[in-house]
């Protein structure tokens, strides 16, 4: 692989560089001590590398300017330094020893800065500390982090909640663009598979200055997979085996990359069977996925680029009843099948002090769905606890099928920020965004028209160090054209601004003030629906007179941290005018009741508190406990639909390592979801409940390769409840019972 590698690069244009190097060494503050294998990053350049076993480091190829570099190991405090390069002296850095585990950098907010230093506060988790929870799929992965929720339906299907906001409100990235596949339908789930994701970050609350329309509730920033190190190459292998569904997902990657150009894929395969809870298997919950991930990247010290590619086919039931039960995978009529296509491309331009950002996506969404036939019956098929044969009847005819729902989604967007030189004490980006969308419909029902969607912003922001506090602003103006052939052609557009201030108030006392301005303009399903919409058993009815959402959200958040004791209270009030929802008219058409959307005033409001205890002397120890609440209510009082009830989560964890053992931890975690009786008028109250968890792992050595380990429990005492988002709640459908995950992967 590396002689191909060398090979491209003989190929490629020949550049001239400047030999800029920095060079290093890297103590324990306390004893003097060097630190070998401490990681070095530079975050905006995507460049990096680990101390020896002198402690000593050095890198070289590197651009003009000024870039933060971060230097982060396990057990000490992670720091961030302002680096000019050329640098002429060598670095000496100390690293002060800390129970409180290592930072990362943010990536969704426009500085790169660790959580620390940020003024937007954002919720980051990596993938693998996701895991050791035993979530199924990303969706539900996502929902252990504090003030995020999704709607599902059952295990397969599942959109992100952030505040109590979700759907076309909440933004997902991925692969650094703006990922579009249908998000209005509350049955509509993410169509991404956590294989080939490095972690998650979670921005709660209007982010339009950063996103543009519909990041009016937050974002949901995934950030995939790092490539290897310069001259080095990687493999692993990962497999999970869930209990409850007999279901597994296992993936396999490989990356590798030389002076300048580095490439990797993935590939990965999950089925699972219908979920069971303590008396019954929820029939045609069970799933299929296939994903594939691919990456090549070229950079010199004048230029990087990152050409990604994810392709993510999946076969999803539809839970409607419970009828016979089957450990088939394959799902039965109703399901979903739905593929898609994820290109995007990463460029950045150096110059002296500055640079541009060039990013462009290009995202295809084919989505069918398939109704129940009657001349088809599947249930008389399929005995009890039968698992001799995973491929239902309905896939040997699958190709005489014609899905009643398919459409075709095709959105090109891009995105253009110059970061301009340092002045003094600001940081300032610029920068446009846009989007072009085209929807076609190819089944014989139509949920939404064929249209094409076109958006256009343009935006400043800035950074301002003072000593003693942070402070950053910005203010953006967009323009969304929708055009539907024969039936409308509307303009909305809408000038927001942000300002937050991070502060001191001690040296273990940080508080954040961000104060900010979002919109969405309605989409397609809101302002042109006329039928039925089978996945959620309403008649829909648009309204072509429907305003841009417009909010307003003030955000509070206090946090204290010493070595030993982490605390923090986040605060929201978030005000929207224009909320666009669902009423029920009481009419029938069809035999199916009657909705119309609508506008009215809303607020929503609430917080996150926790904390997180290291016994002193007793770093091994940790003790987590966390809390969450939110209430959504329309100006006349009455309250909105899927907000989440208030819950807390309280976790006990151990780490420990032997001779055999490197990172080892076991945990056992309670969550409990409080009774949900603040419903609105088309919903009913959910009884509280909770849930026990408890996981155990670590890393060994086999083969001479590091191996990771994970054995988790969730829902162990096996209760039957409902969680107030499952769409299934209506049917009487419980959520999972008892689960018990193991999850092996194996670098090489």
């Amino acid at each position: 692989m590396k002689h191909l590698l060398n090979i491209l690069l003989l190929l490629a244009v020949t550049n001239i560089y400047s030999q800029n190097e920095i060079k290093g060494t890297v103590i324990d503050a306390n004893t003097n001590e060097t630190l070998p294998l401490v990681n070095i990053y530079f975050p905006d350049i995507e460049r990096g590398t680990t101390t020896n076993d002198t402690g000593h480091f050095s890198l070289n190829n590197l651009p003009n300017g000024n870039y933060d570099m971060v230097i982060s190991f396990i057990g000490y405090k992670t720091q961030s330094l302002k680096i000019d390069i050329p640098s002429k002296l060598p670095l000496n850095i100390s690293l002060s020893p800390s129970a409180i585990e290592m930072e990362d950098i943010i990536i969704s907010t426009p500085f790169h800065k660790l959580q620390s230093e940020n003024v937007m506060k954002v919720e980051q988790k990596s993938i693998a500390e996701l895991k050791t929870s035993g979530a199924i799929s990303l969706a539900d992965g996502i929902s252990n982090i504090a003030g995020v929720n999704n709607v599902s339906t059952g295990m397969g299907i599942g959109k992100p909640v952030i505040r109590g906001l979700s759907s076309n409100r909440v933004i997902v990235y991925t692969q650094g663009v703006r990922l579009e596949n249908q998000q209005f339908g509350d049955e509509h789930g993410l169509g991404l598979n956590d294989a080939g994701v490095e972690s998650v970050e979670v921005i709660k609350g209007p982010a339009s200055l950063l996103y543009g329309s519909d990041a009016l509730g937050g974002v949901l920033y995934l950030n995939p997979e790092k490539f290897a190190p310069m001259n080095s190459d990687a493999g692993d292998l990962n497999v999970n085996y869930f209990s409850n569904t007999l279901g597994y997902n296992a993936n396999a990657g490989y990356k590798s990359s030389s002076d300048n150009f580095k490439l990797l894929f993935r590939a990965s395969q999950t089925e699972h069977s219908d979920y069971k809870t303590k008396d019954y298997r929820a029939t045609n919950s069970r799933f299929t996925e296939q994903d594939f991930k691919a990456g090549i990247g070229y950079q010199d010290n004048k230029f990087k680029t990152d050409f990604r590619y994810n392709l993510n086919h999946s076969k999803l039931g539809i839970p409607g009843s419970i009828g016979a039960h089957s450990l088939a995978k394959s799902p039965l009529l109703p399901y979903q099948n739905i593929t898609n296509h994820v290109f995007s491309s990463k460029s950045t331009l150096f110059f002296n002090n500055s640079r541009l950002d060039i990013n462009l996506g290009y995202i295809y969404n084919d989505r069918k769905e398939f109704e129940e036939e009657h001349h088809h019956d599947h249930g008389a098929e399929e005995e009890e606890e039968d698992d001799h044969d995973d491929h239902d009847d309905h896939d040997d005819h699958e190709e005489d099928l014609e899905a009643a729902l398919h459409m075709k989604l095709k959105t090109f967007n891009y995105d253009l920020k110059y970061n301009l030189p340092e002045l003094g004490k600001f940081e300032t980006i610029v920068g446009i965004q846009g989007m072009n969308q085209i929807n076609s419909n190819y089944g014989e029902e139509f949920l939404i028209p064929d249209a094409i969607t076109n958006d256009f912003g343009v935006f400043g922001t800035s950074h301002i160090h003072f000593n003693r506090a942070d402070v950053q602003l910005g203010i953006r103006y967009d323009r969304r054209t929708l055009d539907v052939p024969n039936l409308l052609n509307k303009n909305y557009n809408s000038f927001n601004g942000a300002l937050g201030v991070k502060t001191n108030i001690t040296e273990k006392l940080v508080a954040r003030v961000n104060l900010a301005t979002g919109f969405r303009a309605p989409n397609l399903a809101e302002l042109t629906s006329d039928g039925v919409h089978h996945g959620t058993n309403r008649y829909e009815i648009g309204n072509v007179n429907l305003n841009n959402e417009q909010n307003f959200q003030t955000d509070l958040a206090i946090e204290y941290k010493r070595d030993y004791l982490e605390f923090f209270v986040n605060g929201f009030y978030n005000l929207v005018n224009n909320y666009i929802y669902l009423l029920p008219t009481g009419d029938v058409i069809n035999e199916t009741p009657v909705y119309q959307y609508a506008q009215n005033d809303a607020r929503l409001y609430g917080g996150e508190m926790g904390i997180h205890f290291h016994p002193y002397n007793v770093e091994w120890l940790h003790i987590e406990s966390s809390f969450e609440t939110v209430t959504g209510k329309q100006s006349n009082n009455n309250y909105l639909p899927l907000i989440p009830a208030n819950s807390i989560n309280n976790t006990v964890r151990v780490e420990f390592e032997r001779p055999w053992l490197t990172q080892g931890y076991s945990f056992i975690k309670l969550a409990t979801t409080f009774k949900q009786d603040n419903v609105s008028d088309f919903e009913t109250p959910t009884a509280g409940y909770s849930l026990l968890s408890a996981g155990i792992g670590g890393n060994i050595n086999l083969f001479n390769n590091e191996t990771t380990i994970r054995i988790s429990g969730t829902n162990l005492t096996n209760k039957s409840y409902f969680n107030h988002l499952s769409r299934l709640k209506s049917d009487g459908i419980y959520n999972m019972g008892r689960n018990i995950s193991i999850g092996i992967s194996y670098k090489f």
